[in-house]
């Protein structure tokens, strides 16, 4: 097995960005997901409630986030001296406030009064430790900080699909060939090129699987959620791709060969 593609997504919710390597950190992929949206309340807001975010794109330049709004022009991000509380999922944490010019900008293009919020090294929200005994970190992504899918497994789902989905709709960050259909479902660790990994819990799945990637629009018949939940269904949701938390820091590289060295039988 290898490594096929890897995936950043620089601000939580915004197109994420095909790379040939990830650095990896104490967060998880470096700079993957230390920017969100929020609300007036400070609530994170995503693609599940605003589909069109997945219009705007987020580039990388000499490590600097900066995305691209429909209409509205390019931004680089930085975090202003401004601090406010946010929350995501169950969690609230502290995090830097973006200059005005960039949130008037998103706010014109959603509709409503919104914010981008960066979470600094200073603060420090912990992984769910009823699934990971260890302290350890992740940025704003929902609860981990690798989700790892299988090429197979996409493949399988889209040969019950009337119309093929790409990868885009999963958001992994790993995407691994050479697997059986499914066969992740199995995988309790795993080592990618020389960074071992833990698998944490299947991730279960939700509308956002339906918006489409290019046209920021969600499928009127909810696939391939639907088609999934056919199937995949289990007491945790509705299972597609896996959670995982990385052992080190390290590099991992398209190509890198992948070995299985924990799994049930």
């Amino acid at each position: 097995m290898n490594v096929q593609s890897l995936y950043i997504y620089p601000v939580k919710s915004l197109a994420g960005i095909s790379v040939p390597y990830l650095e990896l950190d104490d967060f998880g992929p470096s700079r993957d997901r230390r920017w969100m949206i929020v609300d007036e309340l400070g609530k994170f807001v995503t693609q599940r409630r605003l589909p069109r975010l997945a219009l705007i794109k987020a580039e990388l330049n000499d490590g600097v986030v900066g995305i691209d709004i429909p209409g509205q022009g390019r931004f680089m991000l930085e975090p202003t001296s401004e601090q406010q509380r946010v929350t995501v999922w169950r969690d609230q944490v502290v995090a830097g406030v973006a200059q005005n010019l960039v949130n008037e900008a998103l706010s014109r293009f959603c509709g409503e009064r919104l914010r981008l919020v960066y979470m600094p090294d200073s603060t420090f929200r912990r992984v769910d430790p009823e699934r990971v005994v260890d302290v350890r970190r992740v940025g704003f992504a929902d609860g981990f900080p690798f989700l790892i899918a299988n090429t197979a497994s996409l493949g399988e789902l889209n040969s019950r699909l009337a119309q093929a989905v790409d990868i885009r709709r999963f958001r992994p960050n790993i995407l691994i060939s050479g697997a059986e259909p499914w066969d992740e479902d199995k995988w309790r660790a795993l080592t990618v090129g020389s960074v071992n990994f833990s698998v944490v819990k299947p991730c279960s799945r939700c509308v956002l699987t339906t918006v489409d990637p290019d046209t920021g629009e969600k499928d009127p018949n909810t696939e391939p959620l639907k088609t999934l939940s056919g199937y995949r269904k289990t007491e945790g949701g509705v299972i597609f791709g896996q959670n995982a938390v990385h052992e080190s820091p390290g590099r991992i590289v398209v190509g890198d060969s992948v070995s299985i060295f924990e799994q049930e039988c």
